[in-house]
């Protein structure tokens, strides 16, 4: 009587769900087979569909009682209907039948680790690893638990033994590049890539890596090459194009940085990174309107890309376009009021129309955001004393002297603000010091006060000092 309730597993899994959902209907106990329901549960997984998946798990187990499969696949999808206690439920039901199964401690693992109960995660990752044939995926789930707790080297460990275990793990091969980075170990990590493309010179993953490393050393030639070595393996590959053309703007080749940017274009969707890269091209090459156009695309892809609204603004602002270049750079400012450059940009355009005091206020955030940046805060002070604020743009210099104690400019305009003030001998001794830190800048002084080039106490001082 039983083979006449039996279905045999067919390749086709919509045979086994249409007697599955034929059994429902008619509230009937049909038998499967465990590699049917196994593809029952994978087509209403594949479907998007864990409820019934659920569903079809209770019938399997009921029939398959000893088959730790199941409770596996029970564990995965109360897992994926955020039902973590139901969850762990199902592994030491499978546990006790199959306590040799690396799945089960793979998957209590995965549990830890969404709770971010980091140690005991790692506890079931190194059992799973102790059980399992191939462990180059666990190394890596080990690895991203030790990167969770901050330490980067017991990650490095892991993933340089999950790339001895298998070569061709993409994932291992990037999350190493991280690490690398995040240490700021690149020499490291390049002579670990040149080792590791040794003896696999075709990967495209690995050459891509090396061009990273060699790209945050300020290497662009060597990563140019490396690049190029990814995209000959393999001609689709986006990213390398991308990052490829980041490298050839640093060599200020711009040109060469547009074409590759569209060719990149050829293997991806259009995207908004990769156009406002290409309008940062045209501007470089003062093509304004160009470089406009593909700012607009970007940000008509993603709204929110606050540098491609800036750099509208930019190329407006070239163009003399003042009032309607600060527009564009307040829709940067809004996307990111955390950016001092898109600050910079509202401060100096209004500036330019002649609103000191916005201009004012907007210097006073720049310089809040970035410190270290002492062309702010010469234009933040020349804004000040223009509003004849002579002793808050004095401030203004000698705190930027306190962030920049090495920036010589800032020196040279602290001499014009104490010769305001009519102090002439202290003056002097800034003048000095501003030389010891670099003689070749004191034009700054006379473009400033130009005057002074009449001032022969001053020049013999500066003549000194360029002997």
């Amino acid at each position: 009587m039983e083979e006449d309730f039996e279905f045999e597993f067919s390749e086709d899994p919509k045979f086994s769900v249409e007697r599955y959902e034929e059994m429902i209907r008619n509230e009937d106990q049909l038998f499967f087979d465990s590699r049917a329901f196994e593809s029952i549960i994978q087509y209403y997984i594949s479907h998007n569909d864990p409820i019934k998946a659920l569903q079809v798990v209770e019938y399997a187990i009921n029939q398959h009682p000893f088959a730790a499969v199941f409770l596996l696949k029970q564990c995965q999808l109360y897992m994926a209907t955020s039902e973590p206690d139901k969850a762990f439920r199902a592994l030491e039901k499978a546990e006790i039948l199959e306590p040799s199964d690396p799945d089960i401690y793979l998957l209590r693992g995965n549990i830890y680790e969404s709770q971010d109960r980091h140690h005991e995660a790692l506890d079931n990752y190194q059992k799973a690893c102790a059980l399992a044939e191939n462990t180059d995926e666990i190394l890596l789930q080990i690895a991203l638990v030790y990167q969770n707790l901050n330490d980067y080297e017991s990650a490095i460990v892991n993933l340089k033994a999950a790339l001895e275990q298998n070569m061709e793990n993409q994932d291992a091969l990037y999350e190493l590049a991280f690490c690398y980075d995040v240490t700021n170990r690149q020499d490291e990590c390049i002579d670990f890539y040149k080792q590791y493309i040794d003896n696999d010179p075709y990967s495209y993953p690995a050459w891509y890596n090396l061009g990273n490393a060699y790209h945050k050393l300020g290497l662009y030639e060597k990563a140019v090459d490396a690049y190029d070595y990814s995209i000959l393996i393999k001609e689709d590959f986006s990213s390398a194009y991308y990052n490829k053309g980041n490298s050839l703007i640093h060599l200020e080749k711009h040109e060469e940085a547009i074409e590759v940017f569209k060719q990149s274009l050829n293997y991806e969707q259009p995207n908004a990174d990769t156009l406002c890269s290409l309008g940062e091209c045209y501007e470089k090459l003062e093509q304004m309107e160009e470089a406009r156009s593909y700012y607009k695309k970007a940000v008509k892809i993603n709204p929110d890309l606050g540098d491609a609204w800036y750099g509208i603004g930019v190329t407006l602002d070239a163009e003399g376009r003042i009032f309607e270049s600060l527009h564009y750079f307040k829709k940067a400012r809004d996307s990111d009021e955390s950016f001092p450059d898109y600050w910079f940009g509202i401060a100096d355009a209004n500036y330019k129309l002649g609103n000191l005091e916005a201009s004012e206020q907007a210097y006073q955030k720049v310089v809040e955001l970035d410190p270290l940046d002492p062309d702010a805060w010469l234009d933040f002070s020349s804004v000040l004393y223009e509003l004849n604020e002579l002793e808050r743009a004095t401030e203004t210099i000698l705190e930027g002297i306190k962030n920049n104690p090495d920036a010589a400019e800032l020196y040279y305009r602290m001499v014009a603000y104490i010769l305001a003030t009519g102090k002439f001998n202290e003056a002097l001794e800034t003048l000095e010091t501003a030389l010891k830190i670099d003689p070749t800048k004191h034009e700054i002084l006379f473009e400033y006060l130009p005057q002074l080039q009449s001032n022969k106490v001053i020049i013999e001082i500066i003549n000194k000092y360029l002997i």
